[in-house]
């Protein structure tokens, strides 16, 4: 089986569906026509770019130039899990907690996945590091974000209950371990819904590439396999990083409740 090139006019011709979605927020007076087109124009835009890099960094094969792109890939991610948040740190912190548990995450399993599944030569071969870090990201990025979402509001919600626990002898691990729970869970339910329904529901994006660039259905379920379990592991430890790392934010030594620690200036939705 032959790979089918796309030309400019089958992409136009699909971008007609974009416009429905557009034409049908008008009508239906959602007011997010804008943002439609404001977010279709950016995909674009950013997509170009991308595969023109990649297409530099593909033949350039260099361990340095794919550790910066991979350092701002981590640096996006973690700047747009830190702008989907209700409530924020004051400072740097909603950054520097999204941002350190993308890395700790990604980096970690990406490398676990090039050095013991994948094994490219060289190892750091950007056609495969960058996707495969991509994907991770991509995914990671949503649970660390819902994970901290769900964290923050439920310490201002349950602050009488926590600071009870806090009153009572609980250590501040201890008084916030319902929260942890919540939160984690509500981090990894993308994820879980994803692999419950991958195959029957859903052909993932991956195996559909490949299956259309004509590689073998089997082997492109067993990369898809791979993918979904280094995807799956890798948001759960994202997000419980981020989540136990921002409670110790939320908390002192003396194991009291510092919600101080969040900025006021936030409208919830």
């Amino acid at each position: 089986m032959n790979f089918i090139a796309l030309g400019y006019e089958d992409l136009t011709l699909a971008s007609l569906l974009l416009l429905f979605s557009g034409l049908l927020s008008m009508r239906l007076k959602l007011n997010m026509e804008r943002q439609i087109g404001v977010a279709a124009l950016r995909m674009v835009i950013q997509l170009m770019l991308i595969g023109m890099v990649l297409k530099i960094l593909f033949a350039m094969v260099s361990p340095l130039w794919t550790g910066l792109a991979a350092a701002i890939m981590i640096a996006i991610a973690g700047r747009e899990a830190a702008a989907r948040q209700t409530r924020k740190f004051t400072g740097w912190w909603t950054y520097g907690l999204g941002t350190s548990s993308l890395m700790l995450a990604g980096s970690l399993v990406t490398v676990l996945a090039l050095t013991t599944q994948i094994r490219p030569e060289p190892w750091f071969d950007p056609r495969f590091a960058l996707p495969i870090l991509g994907m991770i990201l991509g995914n990671t990025m949503s649970g660390v974000s819902i994970g901290l979402d769900r964290l923050l509001g439920e310490a201002v919600r349950e602050k009488v209950a926590v600071e009870a626990r806090l009153a009572l002898g609980h250590d501040r691990a201890s008084a916030f371990r319902p929260l942890v729970r919540n939160a984690v869970r509500a981090g990894l339910m993308n994820i879980i819904n994803a692999m419950s329904v991958a195959g029957v529901v859903s052909i993932p994006g991956m195996m559909t590439g490949q299956i259309l660039a004509g590689v073998d259905p089997t082997e492109a379920v067993k990369y898809q396999i791979l993918i979904m379990f280094l995807i799956a592991g890798s948001t759960a430890l994202g997000t419980l990083a981020a989540v136990v790392f921002a409670t110790r934010r939320l908390s002192d030594n003396r194991h009291r409740l510092r919600l101080d620690h969040l900025r006021s200036d936030i409208k919830e939705s």
